[in-house]
């Protein structure tokens, strides 16, 4: 059992609030309009939720991993289309830049991201590497003053309200990945076609090409080739990010479910006064619970910088999984009308299947937790 900190309570009540109070309201309008929520994006922004993973001398607030799950988990109960943007920004948006960006880049790209006024993206997958990133064709090809960069992304998180990218590219015939800082009003960077989506569809996505795109020898992140190693350092967080994403989801649709049982009638009695549906929610109940200690957990082992790449693993697996068992049985407890666009629960039903793709499958998660066993 994790006890929380005061602060840790303090943090959670501030993003529950916020998500009760201001994102609640707007969930559907956000889902049926397709567009990035900028102005709820700046809010969050404005409650410190960018840099909490960044220590104060960065210009964050130094708050550790399970402050940040359970930020997260708070903003997918409200929205997942909005969690899915901030952590994006939060984490994966802006952790190279922290790293390993110069004093111009921190100063005019990072300290505006953590304030919400930039937005930041990454671009890993392309056409033919996804779940394989060795498989990554698009280069940065090494001049005297820098580099060139060519190549086909898809699937980038927020990339047509994006100022900055990074980039995962090989440097000419380099065997590990290099990344690169890229705004997005450099010559030779395309926004190409959005990817319409089931769900999370406030996150707006799309493909992102880069046509001899210049880039001074400073905007290389890092060293060549040190890409990988730096995406792996941060993997295991992605995979928890992803897995508190899935909770959130998961306890709005339990909830909305648990309050339409105790209300709606059927043969003189609250619906939920019968076994049937007592029993979905025994399961229900069971599983988030269940899931949300071991994503704390795996958050917790994190910050005492202990192994946790196979708890991570482990937490991204179940709580995406049973996130979507959780939307399913609380679609049933509502039957048709948890088909109806006029509930909640069908939109919830479409925004989980995200957590099952984002952090890695389900089924490339299994294949490598058993290679942690020595299979």
């Amino acid at each position: 059992m994790i006890e929380l900190t005061d602060i840790q309570k303090q943090i959670q009540q501030t993003f529950r609030d916020f998500s009760d109070r201001v994102v609640k309201p707007l969930a559907a309008k956000i889902d049926e309009e397709k567009k990035f929520p900028m102005e709820l994006f700046k809010q969050v922004g404005a409650l410190g939720f960018y840099g909490m993973r960044y220590p104060e001398s960065a210009g964050g607030s130094g708050l550790d991993i399970v402050s940040y799950s359970l930020a997260v988990m708070e903003l997918a109960r409200g929205s997942l289309s909005l969690a899915a943007c901030c952590t994006m920004q939060s984490l994966m948006g802006t952790y190279f830049l922290y790293r390993f960006g110069d004093k111009e880049i921190k100063e005019k790209y990072f300290a505006e991201a953590l304030e919400g006024n930039k937005i930041g993206g990454i671009c890993m997958t392309e056409p033919n590497a996804g779940s394989d990133l060795m498989a990554v064709k698009t280069i940065a090809r090494v001049t005297d003053d820098g580099f060139v960069l060519n190549g086909q992304k898809t699937w980038i998180t927020s990339a047509p309200v994006a100022d900055f990218f990074t980039v995962l590219a090989r440097t000419d015939n380099h065997e590990q990945l290099s990344i690169f800082f890229v705004p997005s009003n450099l010559e030779g960077v395309m926004i190409g076609k959005s990817i319409e989506k089931m769900g999370v569809r406030g996150s707006v996505t799309s493909e992102v090409a880069f046509i001899d795109v210049k880039l001074p020898k400073n905007y290389l992140l890092g060293e060549i080739g040190g890409g990988t190693k730096c995406l792996r350092e941060i993997l295991a967080e992605i995979r928890i990010m992803t897995a508190a994403l899935a909770i959130g989801i998961a306890t709005a649709a339990y909830e909305d479910a648990l309050k339409y049982a105790k209300e709606r009638t059927q043969f003189g009695k609250p619906i939920g006064k019968f076994q049937a549906i007592q029993m979905k929610f025994a399961d229900m109940d069971v599983q988030l619970e269940t899931a949300k200690l071991y994503v704390l957990h795996a958050a917790e082992l994190s910050d005492k910088n202990l192994p946790r790449q196979k708890e991570a693993m482990i937490a991204k697996l179940y709580a995406s999984e049973i996130a979507n068992n959780i939307c399913d049985q609380a679609s049933r407890v509502l039957a048709s009308y948890g088909y109806a666009v006029e509930y909640n629960i069908e939109r919830y039903l479409r925004d989980a299947r995200f957590t099952l793709i984002g952090g890695g499958t389900s089924e490339i998660l299994k294949i490598n937790i058993a290679k942690e066993l020595g299979l």
